[in-house]
């Protein structure tokens, strides 16, 4: 990965995003050029798109020789999308963004400008976010479990629309997993992250190719990915639930003794075997869930599996 300074390296996962992607890219070029001590590239990365977004960044690529068009064999989600795109940034800082026309790309500078008094990350925070109902729901559960799992600062807000210098990129890529997880694995490279307020915009066309099922799997990422604190809550459950049986074994047995006529209750009975029985079935999940994916990572499942790039940045020919 060559550094090459004055060089911003944009990253973008598409996905079904046809009628945005051109309006993104050529914002992002009029962006840089009104800013003449800085040049561009821009990474797009098709996730196995269902529409005909493969050829429209073919197309642009073959246009601008500072653009990379990456084609992904199928669909591996957005994180493994960024993460191949980050093997091909050349930039002094690389910025993150959406496909979907949301992110205020004139802000692109003052994420940069924090970068450069100091920063080795910056996000944007939106004072207003501008989305669907359960999508606002999934980033608030977000934000609790990167609080709670991954010890994020409370005050530091991380959206998808974030900026970084390459020594970050060139750690985050060190990640050999299956299932990457960006927010987490910034978190472990360094803690001098702030984040900036951003306006969030209307979605040019479209509707966002996060599916709540989608959100969920990020979530299992995650948790499963960067922290054992599941576990620990598995062990805690545990014993909590031990020593409730203990105590109502205990209270049951006094009971007894102090009054032989009193009838035990078959429904208090039934009650603690489906609550100890639920109990012991969702730690089972959780630590299996835990078993599938070292099982999967032992066995080298790709992060991703790239079809076709398209770079012209050097010799003008295709990689």
């Amino acid at each position: 990965m060559n550094l090459q300074k004055g060089l911003v390296s944009f990253v973008i996962p598409c996905y079904c995003s046809e009628k945005t992607i051109e309006a993104v890219v050529a914002e992002i070029i009029e962006k840089v050029k009104e800013q003449s001590e800085y040049d561009y590239e821009i990474i797009l990365v098709n996730d196995f798109s269902k529409d005909d977004t493969k050829n429209v960044i073919k197309g642009l690529a073959e246009a601008d020789h500072k653009i990379v068009a990456i084609d992904f064999s199928r669909n591996f989600g957005q994180h493994s999308a960024i993460m191949a795109g980050f093997w091909k940034v050349k930039g002094e800082y690389v910025v993150c963004l959406d496909d979907d026309g949301q992110m205020p790309i004139e802000s692109v500078f003052d994420l940069i400008k924090e970068l450069e008094k100091g920063a080795d990350v910056v996000f944007g925070q939106y004072e207003e976010v501008k989305q669907k109902w359960y999508r606002n729901m999934g980033s608030r559960i977000n934000v609790l479990m990167t609080e709670i799992l991954l010890d994020k600062p409370k005050e530091l807000y991380m959206s998808s629309f974030w900026a970084g210098k390459r020594f970050v990129i060139e750690e985050v890529i060190r990640y050999e997993g299956a299932y990457p997880y960006i927010g987490g694995l910034l978190l472990r490279i360094t803690k001098n992250m702030v984040s900036i307020p951003v306006k969030h915009r209307e979605r040019l066309t479209g509707r966002s190719g996060y599916t709540f099922f989608k959100l969920i799997n990020l979530w299992m990422n995650g948790f499963t990915a960067f922290s054992v604190k599941p576990l620990r809550f598995a062990t805690f459950c545990g014993m909590v639930c031990a020593a409730v049986g203990f105590i109502y074994g205990i209270v049951t047995i006094i009971r007894k003794l102090l009054d032989p006529d009193i009838l035990m209750g078959y429904a208090s009975t039934i009650t603690v075997i489906l609550f100890i029985g639920g109990m012991l079935m969702l730690m089972l999940g959780i630590v299996g869930e835990y078993i599938g994916r070292i099982y999967i990572c032992i066995n080298k499942a790709p992060q991703y599996v790239i079809k076709e790039v398209i770079d012209k940045r050097t010799d003008g020919e295709e990689d």
